[in-house]
């Protein structure tokens, strides 16, 4: 009987391969190779025990384990194994996001000067592998400030930057949270303009009041947050979701916006699309945000898989998002009937649309912009939903280019 060389490999080659795979080959080559009769049986023991025995049991994903060794690491201020791993991490394909999280939580645990020295030897391997992180200067007019609003229900919100320029007010998708707009907002800090993001009530960190909700609720709040912020008119830039709010806001309240943008969104859905919208609220009322989550991330982000950070990141985000708060803003916005009021709206207005987006499609996008007297449609080709996570580059131009517009 005969069998692969595969099926023959003993502990200690199913444990190098473990190690190749975590730690890279041109360490573990050096540590084998350089193997001498006092370390050879060492180099052997933790080969079949560590990498064979611990690191392949299937109790644990292999990024955790991944993650749960830099906190220990740091914990012992191991700092040259912390940094070794920290680089195969990094190159394996652990998103940078979850790294810097572990870091954080090791600060509560291991110590602040523990995190510090973690932090900095990250940092370093980041820029090493041309991975540097962008600036985010903790000055006045640069730092995000964390806040919530006195009114009720309480919508936790992030204040960027200050200056003259027109102040923008970011909204977002269903399902996710205000952290959509991060780098829209430090963008356009950065630039001279007070930025307001905030989540939407049933999401991300605001409260989730029991009960229906309404496309009028959603007006409402922006409106008290905006009034609350004292700094009207404003630029407000809607993406899905969002997107339907600002065009509530923008028809109850044009006072409050001196220009709008609609991306990736709809004033109305067809008889079919209404359906499908009943099926997803189904399944999420039958089993909670799993049952939907991998048809959500498709209909946000396509088949395109060149973002695999962010896919998981949006993963995260949906799975966290409360269930019922989810199912009652979903059946506001997919009882959406603006359209045939767009023509009342007169502030200049960007319409954006996905070239690749299946639910908000183009034509629904032209089928708005027809309707406003001032405004603009622009498609971004290569994206699906998100545009401004998909191509930030293009969708903060186009943003930036309408912006500068509204004063002339």
């Amino acid at each position: 009987m005969s069998s692969s060389s595969q099926d023959r490999r003993d502990d200690f080659e199913r444990g190098l391969a473990m190690r190749r795979a975590t730690l890279g080959d041109d360490w573990v080559d050096r540590a084998t190779a350089g193997a001498t009769s006092f370390t050879a049986e060492f180099q052997d023991f933790i080969t079949r025990y560590a990498w064979q025995d611990v690191w392949t049991r299937p109790g644990l994903p292999h990024e955790t384990r991944r993650l749960l060794v830099l906190g220990m690491t740091m914990g012992l201020a191991r700092w040259e194994e912390f940094e070794l791993h920290c680089r195969a991490a990094v190159r394996g394909g652990v998103a940078i996001s979850a790294i810097k999280e572990a870091l954080l939580q090791g600060a509560i645990y291991c110590g602040v000067p523990a995190a510090n020295t973690a932090f900095k030897i990250t940092q370093q391997i980041l820029i090493s592998e041309g991975l540097a992180p962008l600036p985010e200067p903790l000055t006045p007019e640069r730092r995000a400030s964390r806040q919530q609003t006195f009114s009720s229900p309480q919508l936790s919100l992030v204040l960027q930057g200050e200056g003259e320029r027109p102040p923008l007010v970011f909204s977002h998708a269903l399902g996710l949270d205000l952290h959509l707009w991060d780098q829209a907002a430090a963008h356009f800090a950065a630039q001279g303009h007070p930025t307001l993001r905030y989540d939407q009530r049933g999401h991300g960190r605001s409260a989730r009041p029991a009960g229906p909700c309404s496309l009028d609720q959603l007006v409402a709040d922006a409106v008290r947050l905006i009034e609350e912020w004292g700094r009207g008119p404003v630029v407000f830039v809607g993406l899905s979701l969002g997107g339907m709010v600002g065009q509530g806001l923008a028809l109850a309240r044009p006072d409050l916006v001196q220009g709008l943008v609609l991306a990736h969104t709809t004033a109305h859905y067809p008889a079919e699309a209404q359906a499908a919208w009943g099926q997803r609220i189904a399944a999420v009322q039958a089993g909670g945000m799993v049952a939907v989550v991998e048809q959500v991330l498709q209909r946000y982000l396509g088949d395109d898989a060149s973002h695999p950070d962010l896919r998981g990141r949006l993963r995260e985000t949906l799975l966290a998002q409360d269930a019922a708060s989810y199912v009652a803003t979903a059946e506001a916005v997919r009882a959406v009937d603006y359209l045939g009021r767009l023509a009342a709206l007169r502030c200049p207005t960007l319409v954006i649309a996905g070239g690749r987006d299946p639910g908000a499609t183009p034509a629904m996008a032209e089928a708005m912009a027809g309707r406003i007297a001032r405004s603009r449609l622009a498609v971004l080709p290569a994206v699906a939903h998100l545009g401004v996570m998909e191509d930030p580059e293009g969708f903060l131009g186009l943003l930036g280019e309408f912006i500068a517009g509204l004063g002339r």
